[in-house]
């Protein structure tokens, strides 16, 4: 019985909020993050819209205020590299449902009796058609260093946020991801 009691107080005595265990390859490139002072953002691959997110992503990075971002790649640490799209499209929806019936009776011809017919038929029907504009985006970057070394990535997409649009919600979200790495990283020192 006393084990388990000191097995109890030992778990109640760590701390809640220890980082789950990382790889070497992963704590390296955290590490890497601390050195960064200049990103320069390449121009994004995607459709029409992906120079309007690269835009939309600078000014999300420069409001960090986590480094100097520079338009000259020549003079960056790390150059951020991906693909972005932004679409809106409508998204439409048709269903139709019938339920019939049908009866009848029938009586043939003879010479003392009169035909007899009769018929039932009840139906109905129901259909539906929506169609609802839907605006997403999506993007895949990078941080690549100047050995061609890839030192972080994230993947974030979007529907769209209450007050602003989904390629700024998008470029929010990368921003909050790679300030949370730095954190992790600054934790590692």
């Amino acid at each position: 019985m006393l084990p388990l009691f000191l097995l109890a107080m030992a778990a109640a005595a760590a701390p809640a909020d220890v980082p789950p265990a990382m790889t070497g390859v992963e704590a390296a490139g955290l590490r890497q993050l601390l050195t960064i002072r200049k990103v320069y953002v390449d121009r994004l691959t995607g459709g029409e819209t992906a120079a309007q997110m690269r835009d939309i992503l600078i000014s999300s990075l420069a409001e960090s205020k986590l480094f100097i971002l520079t338009e000259n790649a020549d003079k960056a640490d790390v150059t951020l590299r991906g693909a972005a799209e932004d679409l809106v499209f409508t998204d439409v929806h048709t269903s139709n449902d019938s339920v019939n019936a049908r009866a009848n009776i029938g009586s043939g011809k003879s010479a003392n009796q009169r035909p007899v017919s009769a018929g039932v038929g009840l139906g109905e029907s129901e259909s539906e058609h929506s169609s609802e504009r839907r605006h997403e985006a999506i993007a895949a970057v990078r941080l690549v260093n100047k050995d061609g070394d890839v030192i972080w990535s994230t993947t974030q997409e979007s529907l769209g946020a209450k007050f602003r649009g989904a390629s700024a919600d998008v470029s929010d979200k990368i921003t909050a991801k790679l300030k949370e790495d730095f954190e992790r990283a600054r934790r590692l020192r």
